[in-house]
């Protein structure tokens, strides 16, 4: 989409400026809403009077249906203009923000919650498309260093700042914020950028490719995000969207081979170098968000970190990895990409089996500090690996291979985070079983607790939390554990992808 640039007239001085930082705010506006939630999602399960899993739909909900209209985006650009379909897709993500904090059940915000995905799904393709077109060719490449710092500031700022709302106003102010941003961005961006428009035609698109995608997509992540809820498939409900999922693939993965305009381009993957990318990718981003979903769950659950604080320690890997993030721009091209890519992955995994050693007795330091090392290997993995996957494909299908990576990967991100937190509740239920029935002497602890002026239920309620935690705990540990055998197979993974010629460069960080 960003190959348009040449039929628009570039914007120039102050005009360029504003324009520019606008299309970056409502960016990082839509990349803030991914992680904004995570650390609230005790909050939000207090005041809607529901479990920390189902809370989690939340996050689950407005990822999937941002990855499920990102295919999307090339018809609206071509059907309504990229101008027209931001500011519309910006005035939805606006509209359903504030039925998200209205909201009072969780089926109503979950709801709002895919409205918002569906809405900011095409926004961050589109805000690119327009950035490309408005500054001058010689400036696109510092217009599109400043949309990549949305892309790594938005996950930074979300926990920090969800927490920090949570605590101090209400959790439905984590969505009430986006009201005067996204006002000002539609304002700003009509009255600025409508003769930047792109070219308007009659596209077509794959209705029934789209359907089948929502079916089988939408069916599997129920069935993630309820199965813990309904006892799995003992459960006949959980049983027909199983079935559900597995034939609407079936029958997606069928049609979109032989659909001559497909929703999503699947013939992609007959390159090995794109296929063993976005799918290393997909695990490794997958599992990363799994661990940035529950750590602040647990530090607050279990550990009794106000949200700011549980929002300061998860948003610490996004500042190493600020830092490290020109570095590892800097070494792209000049070394196998492939090589920093497995180095990156493995130092995932080593920070990960840092945090297996973390008991109860753990300082705040002590948590930080495997998050500011996390931190330092992100980009080393991210960045060449966009590029290597991308440039194993024909330039022409280049558009295509970039919005089904980015599909694939905030998908794998939602699919992740349902079966990590179903898989962590589970444990800590099962660990607290082992614990009580290896408990030494309880009644001899009761009877200490009572004689230090304890009540008996005070006693009783003590060492239940103490089970608790040391089961969460235990839990959590484990949960680190399977991250990092997860992060070493998607680096050993990355081998299968060919060697790139030299000076190959894909289309980092395109839609």
């Amino acid at each position: 989409m960003a190959t348009q640039a040449e039929f628009s007239k570039p914007l120039v001085g102050p005009r360029l400026m504003i324009a520019g930082f606008v299309l970056a705010l409502a960016n990082f506006m839509v990349i803030l809403d991914t992680t904004i939630a995570n650390v609230s999602v005790p909050h939000i399960a207090g005041g809607l009077g529901i479990s920390p899993s189902q809370g989690v739909w939340v996050i689950t909900s407005y990822s999937v249906a941002e990855a499920i209209t990102v295919p999307l985006t090339g018809w609206i650009a071509a059907r309504f203009g990229a101008v027209r379909g931001y500011v519309f897709s910006l005035a939805g993500f606006a509209t359903f923000s504030f039925l998200c904090g209205m909201s009072n059940t969780v089926t109503m915000l979950v709801l709002c919650r895919v409205g918002q995905g569906i809405c900011g799904g095409p926004l961050m393709p589109l805000t690119q498309t327009l950035m490309m077109r408005i500054f001058p060719r010689e400036q696109q490449a510092r217009a599109m260093g400043l949309w990549s710092m949305t892309v790594v500031l938005g996950p930074i700022g979300g926990p920090i700042l969800g927490g920090w709302i949570s605590d101090n106003w209400s959790w439905p102010w984590i969505f009430f914020i986006n009201l005067p941003v996204a006002v000002i961005c539609v304002f700003a961006a009509w009255r600025m950028l409508r003769a930047s428009e792109t070219p308007i035609q009659k596209a077509s698109i794959d209705v029934i490719g789209m359907v089948l995608l929502v079916i089988f997509v939408g069916a599997l992540q129920l069935m993630l995000d309820l199965g813990r809820e309904r006892d799995w498939f003992g459960s006949s409900l959980i049983a027909v969207l199983g079935l559900v999922a597995a034939i609407g693939f079936v029958i997606f993965l069928v049609w979109e081979l032989t659909e001559e305009h497909p929703a999503v381009d699947l013939r992609v993957f007959r390159h090995r170098g794109f296929s063993a990318g976005t799918v290393s990718l997909a695990v490794t981003f997958g599992t990363f968000f799994a661990s940035v979903v529950i750590l602040p769950q647990w530090l607050q659950f279990s550990m009794g970190y106000t949200a700011t604080e549980a929002g300061l320690l998860t948003a610490l890997n996004g500042l190493s990895a600020l830092v490290m993030s020109p570095v590892a721009a800097r070494l792209v091209g000049k070394v196998d990409g492939r090589l920093m890519v497995c180095g990156g992955m493995l130092w995932l995994a080593f920070t990960s089996i840092l945090r297996t050693t973390w008991n109860i007795e753990g300082t705040w330091w002590t948590f930080a500090f495997p998050q500011l090392l996390q931190g330092l290997g992100m980009p080393f993995f991210f960045i060449p690996l966009t590029t290597i996957a991308l440039g194993s494909v024909d330039p022409s299908e280049t558009a295509s291979a970039a919005g089904l990576q980015n599909f694939l990967r905030t998908l794998g991100g939602a699919f992740a985070a349902s079966v990590a937190t179903t898989y962590w509740f589970n444990q800590t239920q099962a660990n607290r079983s082992v614990l009580t029935g290896t408990l030494n002497d309880p009644e001899g602890t009761m009877r200490a607790l009572e004689g230090a002026g304890f009540s008996h239920e005070q006693a009783r309620g003590m060492i239940d939390q103490l089970v608790e935690q040391q089961g969460t705990m235990l839990s959590t540990n484990h949960i680190f554990l399977v991250a990092a055998v997860f992060f070493i197979a998607a680096a050993l993974m990355i081998w299968l992808v060919p060697k790139p010629p030299p000076g190959a460069q894909g289309a980092m960080g395109a839609h």
